[in-house]
């Protein structure tokens, strides 16, 4: 033996015992409450498929408490485990499957059934079976085979896919031989086009023909897996049949058998039904569905979800209901045919079972229901925690659950294709505590003598009983054992055992055993007693033959060394089924008789060699065995003979065989007899079957070993016959009743109830099911029965055997008195009589006595009363008869009635009822103007109640004659009256009114109503469209009886109609005009749109109703989109077709009527007037009689009544080439004898591409043929040669395109000759040359001697240059063509015979030039400009790009069509300065720009608003009324509040951004204080600041003493106040100017003076640029707020620079002079520069850089400008040279003609060198000097006027280079404007030079006028950058200068806010602000390509007088000074520097 194993097997044994022990043992313990067993979280799904190139990765997840352990198992149970490199468990749970080789496939792994389960101590779950499937990639091909189909039917060609791949591949689409997919339809689609894809792939063809047969088809697949497609390896055709004669239909490739197909499809989605059937002629196809279980059925419906495509039917979406057997019936004219289909729609099983958690205590029931859906559903199984149980219905019930019945259950469904699960956990509830060892011994080795004391303490509930056991053997009480035991007060059970004086015999394995009927525990452990080995004795062992004999040895004794099994002194084992342990357990598995019944012996043995041996006797026993038995099959039939044989083979004798019939043992009495074959069977016999024979016959066989039994039933045909048959019953109304009828038979009879007609029997009818009628099991129950449920019952019992039976029985209702009326009311008129009944029903004979007020009632006391009775079938009735009713007979009457089942009794509440009295006190509690609210006190009803009262009210002067009512419910006392006029005096009244009459009227009370809002709508009103944006509304008043007062207005409201929007109101004022129409024109609206308009009047006390919605549309407008997917194909030569897609509707604006379309050939497209148009109301048309190969251009548009749309964008199509036309002339030249040189034009209309020329020659006279020679297309000259002499030759010409041959041209005749005479081949000809490219002109001539060529050009003799040179050839080549080169050129061929000349004409092409743009009107928002093309334009102009930028934006374009003579430019900013240029465009590119046009729009700062209106002051508040200021006729944007004391010097910010429409309050301010207040009003004209004066009031509400400044009213400040310390004559107004004027005229001394000393100095312009040139604006920005001057990087964001003295706002704090703004930047440093824009949120913001328009290649260089703001160290304050300041007085009270000028000097170095890069200033060569004029008109920056835009981003250069000098009086302004006039990275720079002087309406300079001076200024010469304005010769003020060299002197700017209206320059506080007179005027020179032009125009030369009577009548000029000022008329006021 090998012993290691043996004891490796023992520890396995042990270890297991104890595992088992332990799980008993935590199963028996309750669970937690939230502990739980397992549940899925993530349960895998049904089919899991894969390519081996993937993987997969199948998730399981539970959860549970504790965590449940996931185990992977197969479809038997056994567990998963890891397959190297093809399937493994993650970690987490997860199985695995990873990528494979193909080679590698295994069945087992990769085509398995797999589950999941999940387990815990508290059960375990399985999951739904999970099919693994993986695709080992494979080659496979997909092939269509042709289909066979007879004319005129439908096909489907099939993609037939291998059966290997077939479950993962899907039809995608199908393709034809030309390439055209054919795809599956989407939902939306139509199917009933030619071809189908179907659902199921195969694509359906409709009504094929003879070209179908042509067809080829592949079918396009995809591999659901791995996403691949292919194309079916064949292709598939149709072969088409001619059908000979008709045919029936026959089924193709079934021939005649059964036709049934078997379809599924999953649920939601799409099937086709096939009904493969040909016929001729074409057969019509009909659907029908059986209904269900039946052989009926119906024809389908088809709809949107069932659609029938020829034969097939296509059901999408499909649902359950679909599924069944559909037939399809196909018919034609010869015969008929049918399919049948069974369609199965399958929906995914799911199942739940409920309830999913129950706990349930010990002995009682459970119940779990398993709900499921899907279809189909195959089974229904459940499971317990993972085990089977046998049970396949979807109820699971357990009677009486035990300790074992708890864990988890599980129901599984299932079909052929999936599986669903559904768990559910059964828990002990808490009566149910299995016992529990809680203490108990442990192992002990002791020797013999003492005693020993063994104890276990044991819990439970209920209470256990403890047991012991020695060696499996139980322990009884004898002299020395002793086994007792006690309840503890706990309940424990404590149980011991002493053994007195132990012995070593007494050694053993101890067992103590809890047991209950709940559960057992017990716990075990060895006693060792030192002694020599002894074997208890050991009991026969019996054991049935199969099961496996565990026996341990009982050894007692210690210590065992071994302990050993012996069969017929052989040691065990000896064979396989033995297992022996060393602790001496023997283990026989399967027991037999014939090899293991013997004596076995144990020998058990010390180390010191003694021994025990004991016996056991094993004796095998065999369980009979009996063989199946069965009646005969089907039920037996009464009377029949049956026998059964109970045979039982194997087993041990002796046998005892039985039979039970139903479980009771067989009598002789029931007719069956049994008899004993030998002593292994038995014969049942029954000589005739009866009724009672029906049931379970069993065998019992039984012998020592047990018992075995079979059972088999017996049916037994038996008809009804009574168990429980029905008698009459009699039942008390009102009781539950129930009637019996029960009856037996076989099969089980059908007990049903019914009832007769009438009251006999005779005829029945069923009982109508209700609430109180039911039949349950064959009784009959009626719940709470009545009279009505009296009658005669038919019990029926009916099995299909016999006749039936049947029991009638009558239903009698005993009924004691009832009355149906228990209390009733009765009325009665006083004084009339009365009659009260009472009818009682039930069983007579009744008596009935009466009572009044619980006293009998005896007429015989009083005549009045009379009692008469009347008996009726149902009952009694009982009358009594009052002849004259006073009110003493308003009491209760009772009746009583009685009979021999009971009495009742019945009560009349009788009333004598009379009028009511009048109501009193009546009060008006509140009223208003429609109604008045009344109360009053309730009157003496009359004893009825008061049904209502009724409320008389009238006029004060009308009769009580002509009354309304108010009827009010008569339970009230209150009521409020309503319909009332208001302001109307009443009388009112009330009266009471109940059943029997009404009171007297009430006293009248007077009221007067109060005012309300009208009551009335607006009447006749009417909506008409006036245009597309605007639609007058008209109305009348309402009724003036519905005024309610006096109408002071309308509110009309207007929205878009059939949308929830609100409406949008405006305010109309009445008009007093009796009977006059209101209306009002409601702007602004959308184009043709449908809009919904109300009004309603308002007074003064508010609004009226709004009146009935008024619909109207707008009028029609233009389409706003063009017309989409416009396409154009070309037909023929001469024809295409244009196709296009209609607009969307919503941008029709209208109805759409007809569309036009507009083309032309393209290179003509630019003009308008060589546009064709067709009209057409189709989506196509085709276009007629076009050129020939030719590119046309077409746009479409649709049209409306409104005009036409937008265009479409252009389309080109070309039309088909044609035969060319002939060759336009023909030469023919002598070369010499034998050679002649024939010349041609091309044809005038090639019609295509010329592929060659043919050149006919033919001997003249002669019969010779006709010669040909081919000429390629580029040769348009041929050498005839091998001519004969003097012979005379015709020849003619051809041109071929890939048409064809042409027409010939015109003959010419020549004859070859010595004599060569000079010629020329070529012909006159036009030449078309693009600007700046090369041309050639060509000279071919002939002559002997060889001709002289010359040529002339414009009839100037030609001598060659460096651009035109004499070519070889005879040509003339010109270079880089320019304009002036355009003209004529002839060529003249000389020899000594003769001479010939041609002319050329050369036409250039070049970009336009520069168009005049002028303003012609000016709107809020919009500028019209006029624009008119350059006269010396030769190219035909295409358009214009108009640019156009306001103050502070961006630049924007807008394209303008050649012919448009004005152009609105709209959406502009009101009130705001705009710059605005053009540049032109032709197919050459984009031209040059325009003088930039300087204008503004219309509408003025704010304006200032009266104080009283706008101040409303308090004493710790100020509030102001904003809605006070006029907005000037632009927007208000904002307000910026300000406020101090008035003796502080610092202002505080209250607010910067108060919204225009509201109040604001300026708060915490302190009582009886002087305060100003500063406000600053914005719009996107600019800002107005006023500034005003006022005083809080005192706590008391009063005010304090004005102060005395002589301002009034304290309005807006005009002059500045001193302190009270201060001298009155110390007049600050006086004083600032005088002291300012001193210091700026000393200041200016000592620069001068200082620019002398520092002549010298280096001049650091020739530096880095951009310090040079920096300006910086140095502006205190408030508290907080700075500018950083450090940012290197701002310059380049800014883009332009703002010029210093441009109007900035205030900012509070600061004080405003150009001084303080023009600050140098210092050396080194970039400087930042800060414009601010009035419409942007931020106070200052940074600009970015206009757009520079760019001008192509042009000639010369550039110069730099210096500028006047070069800075020295330490030159920080230097005033400008040349720079001019305007002294006035500090409010400009002064005539600004009379203001002094001051001027500084120039610097000495004042002509500076060249800046490189910097597009600088041109003048004339030579001119000595550089001047300005500075514009105070103009604000915008001109940088870019000279820029032109090249379309082909040329570069830019300088045409007129001209030496540059620096301007000594430039200022600030516009060095920033040249700083960003950037020169072209190519090195090109601007071209310049004196131009024309530019209109522009706000730059007016009359030449003498003092006051225009300030704008047109003296400065002779313009400059570059500032303008197109020529002013040489121009005079400064009271000198005449020599123009060329003139010294700047600026005049002053006109004065701040110069008003001619009013003529006052005085604006209050804006005098901070810094002046417009700046220095951007724009005077620079006009250069067209080199071309010098001075033209100033003498009309802008007046006088001083002339200029300012026109300012004054506001007709100045386009060319003059037109400045919008804040009224509409004269100058727009100016600020001018306060000093």
């Amino acid at each position: 033996m090998n012993m290691p194993n043996e004891r490796l097997k023992w520890l396995m044994l042990y270890a297991a015992v104890a595992l088992i022990a332990c799980g008993q043992t935590l199963a028996a313990n309750p669970p937690d409450a939230d502990q739980k067993g397992p549940v899925f979280l993530k349960e895998p799904t049904n089919r899991i498929d894969f390519s081996n190139s993937t993987g997969a990765e199948i998730e399981c997840k539970s959860s549970g408490n504790p965590m449940p352990e996931i185990i992977w198992i197969r479809s038997d149970g056994t567990a998963v485990g890891d397959v190297p490199g093809l399937r493994q468990i993650s970690s987490d749970g997860k199985l695995v499957f990873p990528p494979f080789r193909a080679e590698d496939y295994r069945q087992e792994v990769h085509a398995q059934v797999y589950a999941c389960l999940a387990r815990n101590q508290f059960g375990s779950i399985i999951s739904r079976d999970v099919n693994v499937r993986a695709v080992v990639h494979q080659f496979y091909q997909t092939r269509v085979i042709d289909e066979f189909v007879l004319r005129g039917n439908s096909a489907t060609l099939k993609c037939l896919v291998p059966s290997f791949v077939a479950d993962f591949i899907d039809v995608e689409g199908w393709i034809d031989e030309e390439g055209v997919e054919i795809q599956r339809p989407l939902p939306d689609d139509s199917i009933d086009g030619k071809y189908l894809v179907l659902p199921s792939g195969e694509l359906h063809i409709r009504e094929v023909g003879p070209e179908d047969g042509y067809k080829s088809y592949q079918c396009r697949t995809k591999h659901r897996l791995t996403g691949e497609t292919r194309l079916s390896a064949t292709k598939g055709r149709l072969v088409i049949t001619e059908p000979v004669g008709s045919v029936s239909p026959q089924l193709s490739g079934n021939g005649n058998q059964e036709h049934i197909t078997l379809t599924r499809v999953p649920k939601m989605g799409s099937v086709t039904l096939m009904c493969p059937a040909q016929a001729y002629p074409v057969p019509f196809f009909r659907w029908y569905k059986f209904i269900e279980g039946t052989t009926r059925k119906q024809a389908v419906v088809l709809n949107d979800r069932v659609k029938q495509v020829s034969g097939t039917l296509i059901i999408k979406d499909a649902v359950v209901e679909d599924s069944g057997k559909y037939l399809c019936v196909v018919n034609n004219s010869v015969g008929g045919e049918s399919v049948e289909t069974v369609l199965t729609v399958t929906a995914p099983l799911s199942a739940k079972i409920d309830p999913p958690t129950q706990t349930v205590d010990f002995g009682r029931p459970a119940v779990f229901t398993c709900q499921y859906t899907g279809n189909p559903i195959k089974t229904v199984s459940w499971m317990k925690d993972g085990k089977a149980i046998g049970h396949s219905e979807p109820v699971l019930r357990i009677e009486s659950v035990k300790k074992e019945d708890k864990g988890m259950y599980q129901c599984f469904v299932r079909n052929d294709q999936e599986s669903a699960e559904a768990s559910a956990e059964l828990k002990l509830g808490g009566r149910f505590d299995p016992p529990v060892i809680r203490q108990a011994f442990q192992e002990e080795t002791m020797e013999p003598g003492p005693s020993v004391f063994l104890k276990c303490v044991a819990g439970g509930n209920p209470t256990p009983e403890i047991s012991w056991e020695l060696d499996g053997k139980k322990i009884a009480n004898n002299d020395r054992y002793q086994v007792g035991q006690y309840v503890t007060v706990n309940g424990d059970v404590v149980s011991y055992l002493n053994i007195t004086s132990v012995h070593a015999n007494d050694g053993g394995l101890y067992k103590c055993i809890a047991k209950s009927k709940v559960g057992v525990a017990e716990h075990s452990a060895k006693l060792n007693v030192y002694g020599l080995p002894y074997i208890r004795q050991m009991e026969k062992k019996a054991i049935v033959a199969g099961e496996t004999l565990i026996v341990t040895c009982p050894v007692a004794g210690y210590p065992i060394d071994s302990i050993v099994w012996e069969r017929d002194n052989r040691a065990l084992p000896i064979n396989r089924k033995q297992k022996v342990f060393p602790n001496g357990t023997l283990i026989i598995e399967n027991v037999e008789r014939n090899s293991d019944q013997a004596t076995y012996t144990c020998v058990a043995k010390n180390q010191e060699g003694y021994s025990a041996r004991g016996s056991l006797e094993v004796q095998v026993m065999v369980l009979p065995r009996i063989i199946p038995f069965a009646f005969e099959e089907g039920p037996a039939q009464v009377g029949q003979y049956l026998t059964l044989h109970c045979s039982v083979p194997g087993g041990d004798l002796p046998l005892n065989i039985d039979w039970t019939l139903d479980g009771q043992p067989i009598s002789e009495d029931l007719g069956i007899t049994t008899a004993r074959v030998g002593r292994r069977g038995s014969v049942l016999t029954i000589e005739a079957v009866e009724a009672p024979h029906a049931g379970n016959f069993t065998c019992h066989a039984r012998n020592l070993a047990g018992h075995q039994q079979f059972t088999t039933p017996l049916n037994v045909y038996v008809p009804p016959r009574w168990i429980l048959e029905p008698t009459d019953k009699a039942f008390a109304q009102g009781s539950d009743a129930k009637v019996e009828c029960k009856a037996d038979g076989f099969p089980k009879p059908q007990v049903t109830w019914k009832k007769a007609v009438g009251d006999t029997p005779g005829e029945y009818k069923d009982l109508k099911k209700s609430d109180n009628i039911r039949v349950e099991e064959g009784t009959l129950h009626v719940d709470n029965i009545q009279k009505t449920n009296e009658g005669y019952y038919l019990c029926e019992a009916i099995n299909g055997i016999g006749s039936g039976l049947s029991a009638v029985i009558m239903i009698s209702v005993q009924a004691p008195p009832e009355f149906t009326e228990k209390l009733r009311n009765q009325t009665a008129r006083r004084g009339e009589p009365a009659v009260l009944q009472c009818e009682a029903k039930g069983e007579k004979p009744i008596g009935i006595l009466w009572n009044m007020n619980n006293m009998r009632l005896d007429p015989k006391n009083d005549n009045r009363y009379t009692i008469r009775e009347e008996i009726l079938s149902t009952g009694v009735m009982s009358s009594l008869s009052i002849k004259r009713t006073e009110r003493s007979d308003s009491a209760l009457f009772t009746c009583v009635a009685t009979n021999a089942f009971g009495s009742d009794d019945a009560s009349i509440n009788m009333i004598v009822q009379e009028v009511p009295e009048m109501p009193y006190a009546l009060k008006v509690l509140d009223k208003s103007g429609r109604s008045v609210q009344l109360s009053w006190a309730q009157p003496y009803d009359g004893n009825s109640p008061l049904d209502r009262y009724i409320i008389e009210f009238k006029r004060s002067r009308a009769s009580w004659t002509e009354i309304d009512r108010v009827i009010v419910p008569g339970h009230t006392t209150e009521a409020q009256v309503q319909k009332l006029s208001p302001a109307t005096t009443y009388n009112i009244r009330i009266v009471a009114e109940n059943a029997i009459g009404t009171s007297q009227s009430s006293e009248a009370v007077t009221i007067i109503t109060a005012e309300e809002a009208p009551s009335g709508k607006p009447q006749n009103i009417k909506v008409e469209p006036v245009n597309q944006t605007t639609m007058r509304v008209t109305w009348k008043p309402p009724p003036r009886t519905e005024w309610n007062g006096e109408i002071l207005g309308y509110y009309v409201g207007y929205k878009l109609s059939n949308t929830n929007s609100s409406y949008v109101f405006e305010t109309i004022n009445f008009i007093t005009e009796e009977g006059k129409e209101h209306n009002l024109e409601l702007q602004n609206l959308r184009v043709y749109t449908q809009y919904s308009v109300v009004i309603q009047a308002f007074n003064k006390i508010g609004a009226g109703p709004l009146s009935e919605e008024e619909k109207q549309f707008t009028a029609e407008g233009t389409p706003s989109q063009p017309p989409s997917d416009t396409a154009c194909t070309t037909l023929t030569s001469q024809t295409i077709r244009v196709g296009w897609v209609s607009p969307p509707l919503e941008s029709a604006n209208g109805v759409i009527k007809t569309y036009k379309v507009v083309y032309a050939p393209s290179d003509e497209w630019y003009d308008e007037t060589k546009r064709h148009y067709k009209k057409t109301a189709s989506s196509d048309t085709v276009l007629h009689g076009l050129k020939k190969y030719t590119n046309y251009t077409m746009q479409v548009l649709a049209t409306t009544a409104g005009g036409d749309g937008v265009r479409s964008v252009p389309i080109h199509c070309q039309t088909e080439p044609d035969v060319p036309e002939a060759p336009t002339d023909v030469k023919a030249l002598v070369m010499g004898n034998a050679a002649i040189l024939v010349s041609w034009r091309p044809p005038a209309q090639p019609n295509g591409i010329i592929t060659q020329y043919t050149v006919y020659s033919k001997a003249e006279g002669a019969e010779t043929e006709t010669k040909t020679q081919k000429v390629p297309h580029y040769q348009m000259s041929f050498e005839a040669t091998e001519l004969e002499k003097n012979k005379p030759y015709e020849f003619w010409v051809t041109a071929s395109t890939t048409i064809g041959e042409g027409q010939q041209s015109k003959s010419i005749v020549a004859m070859p000759s010595d004599q060569v005479p000079a010629k020329i081949a070529s012909f006159d000809d036009t030449f078309t040359a693009t600007f700046k490219e090369d041309a050639k002109m060509p000279c071919l001539a002939v002559g002997a001697p060889q001709p002289e060529i010359t040529w002339k050009i414009k009839g100037v003799e030609f001598s060659a240059n460096d651009r035109m040179r004499l070519l070889p050839d005879g040509s003339l080549l010109i270079k880089s063509v320019n304009r002036q080169d355009a003209g004529d050129y002839s060529c003249h061929a000389e020899n000594s015979i003769a001479k010939d000349s041609i002319t050329h004409k050369l036409i250039v092409l070049a970009p336009p030039q520069s168009p005049h743009v002028t303003l012609s009107a000016t709107t809020t928002d919009a500028l019209t400009v006029k624009l008119k093309p350059h006269e010396g334009d030769t190219a035909p102009l295409h358009g214009y790009t108009l640019h156009y930028k306001p103050e502070f934006g961006e630049w924007e374009t807008s394209e303008v069509s050649v012919d448009s003579q004005k152009h609105n430019i709209e959406s502009l900013l009101c009130g705001s300065r705009y710059q605005v240029y053009a540049t032109g465009f032709n197919n050459i590119g984009a031209g040059e720009a325009s003088d930039i046009l300087n204008t503004r729009t219309k509408g003025q700062k704010p304006k200032l608003p009266e104080k009283p209106r706008f101040i409303e002051v308090s004493s710790n508040s100020v509030s102001l009324h904003f809605k006070a200021w006029k907005d000037g006729g632009c927007p208000m944007s904002h307000f910026v509040v300000e406020s101090k004391k008035r003796d502080q010097i610092e202002w505080n910010q209250i607010s910067n951004n108060v919204k225009p429409d509201n109040n604001y309050v300026v708060l915490d301010l302190e009582p009886a204080t002087w305060y100003n207040l500063r406000i600053t009003a914005h719009n996107s004209a600019g800002f107005t600041v006023a500034e005003y004066d006022f005083a809080t009031l005192t706590v008391t509400g009063g005010t304090i003493a004005p102060l005395d400044d002589g301002t009034g009213q304290g309005n807006v400040h005009t002059r500045i106040r001193l302190p009270a310390w201060m001298p009155e004559w110390l007049d600050l107004n006086f004083m600032v100017p005088l002291i300012a004027t001193v210091v700026v005229v000393a200041v200016g001394i000592c620069v001068v003076c200082v620019a002398l000393s520092r002549r010298r100095a280096d001049d650091m312009r020739g530096g880095q640029k951009d310090v040079y040139y920096d300006v910086v604006y140095n502006q205190t920005m408030g508290p907080g707020a700075t500018l950083d001057k450090r940012r290197p990087d701002l310059r380049d964001e800014l883009g332009y620079i703002a010029p210093p003295n441009r109007k900035l706002p205030p900012v509070p704090g600061s004080n405003y002079n150009t001084c303080d703004r023009i600050k140098r930047g210092r050396g080194g440093l970039r400087s930042n520069h800060s414009t601010w824009d009035p419409r942007r949120p931020n106070l200052y913001e940074e600009l970015k850089a206009p757009p520079v328009p760019m001008h192509g290649n042009h000639y010369g260089h550039a110069h730099g400008t210096a500028e006047c703001h070069y800075r020295h160290p330490g030159m920080e304050d230097e005033i400008c040279p040349y720079a001019t300041f305007h002294l006035l007085g500090f409010r400009e009270e002064m005539d600004p003609t009379k203001a002094m000028n001051f001027q500084t000097f120039p610097h000495q170095n004042g002509h500076a060198g060249p800046v490189p890069g910097h597009a600088g200033t041109m003048l004339p060569p030579g001119h000595p000097g550089h001047v300005h004029s500075r514009s105070g008109s103009q604000s915008m920056p001109r940088a870019n006027r000279y820029q032109r835009k090249n379309s082909q981003g040329g570069q830019s250069s300088i045409y007129t280079p001209a030496p540059e000098y620096d301007d000594p009086a430039n200022c600030a302004e516009e060095d920033q404007y040249r700083r960003y006039t950037r020169v072209n990275s190519q090195g090109g720079s601007l071209y310049s030079g004196p131009g024309p002087e530019y209109d522009d309406p706000a730059n007016c300079a009359p030449e003498e006028d003092q006051y225009g001076s300030q704008y047109g200024g003296p400065y002779g010469q313009p400059y570059d950058h500032y303008g197109s304005r020529g002013s040489m010769g121009r005079r400064s003020i009271g000198s005449a200068r020599n123009p060329g060299n003139g010294s700047p002197e600026p005049p002053p700017p006109p004065p701040r806010n110069h008003d001619m209206s009013n003529s006052s320059f005085n604006d209050s506080k804006e005098s901070n602000e810094i002046s417009e007179a700046e220095c951007d005027r724009d005077h620079g020179p006009r250069g067209n390509y080199g071309a010098v032009k001075r033209s100033p125009q003498p009309k802008d030369q007046r006088t001083t007088e002339e200029m300012r009577k026109l300012i004054e009548r506001n007709e100045t000029g386009p060319k003059q000074l037109q400045l919008q000022q804040a009224n509409g008329a004269g100058f727009t006021a100016y600020d001018t520097m306060a000093v």
